[in-house]
């Protein structure tokens, strides 16, 4: 028997004031229940990515290293779920440049989101770009509109209060699990 995909859950936002880990413990609970499936927290705070390549924020060698260290992250990843919020109809900045210089460590694995506080255009931007380094991201997402995230935000409602970001999840889990146990010999051969 084949060990489960790894799946990596990852905060996007490295804010101060970020709502992301609400987000990212939710999805994580609901992974956890699966058994097709483990999972991994991957939080952009925790890696100290070069944001620019300004040299005198960081020695080039201290970028390299950083680079390095995050690639080896993501390499023994079989596919992402990527917690996103969507500031000004786009994802962070943070999360944009991760993808940028992770390189060929995201090819050929899947992705799936889970977007909050906008409409989508945060996750449709995401999928071109994951698209564009030969990632397979997934039909279905996780869409926590501005009503449930401002009812999670200040209105003291919990997740269960909304029982179709629940349905959303599974069909989010489902999707990747698929797509990991399909692409994983494929990209184990090139």
């Amino acid at each position: 028997m084949t060990s489960p995909p790894l799946i990596g859950i990852v905060v996007s936002s490295a804010r101060e004031a970020r709502f992301d880990e609400k987000h990212e413990l939710w999805i994580h609970e609901i992974a956890k229940q699966r058994k097709d499936l483990a999972i991994e927290l991957i939080d952009l705070c925790d890696h100290s990515l070069p944001f620019f390549d300004d040299p005198q924020s960081a020695s080039s060698a201290d970028q390299s290293r950083a680079r390095q260290r995050w690639a080896d992250r993501l390499a023994p990843i079989d596919g992402l779920i990527v917690v996103t919020p969507e500031y000004d109809q786009g994802t962070s900045a943070e999360l944009k440049v991760a993808f940028d210089i992770a390189g060929q460590e995201l090819g050929r694995k899947p992705i799936g989101f889970v977007g909050y506080g906008g409409t989508g255009r945060a996750i449709e931007q995401l999928q071109l770009v994951a698209i564009e380094l030969q990632m397979a991201p997934v039909r279905n997402a996780v869409h926590i509109g501005i009503a449930e995230f401002i009812g999670i935000w200040q209105q003291g409602k919990n997740f269960n209060d909304y029982p179709h970001l629940a349905q959303a999840a599974k069909a989010l889990l489902d999707d990747i699990v698929w797509w990991a146990q399909a692409l994983k010999t494929p990209r184990e051969n090139i």
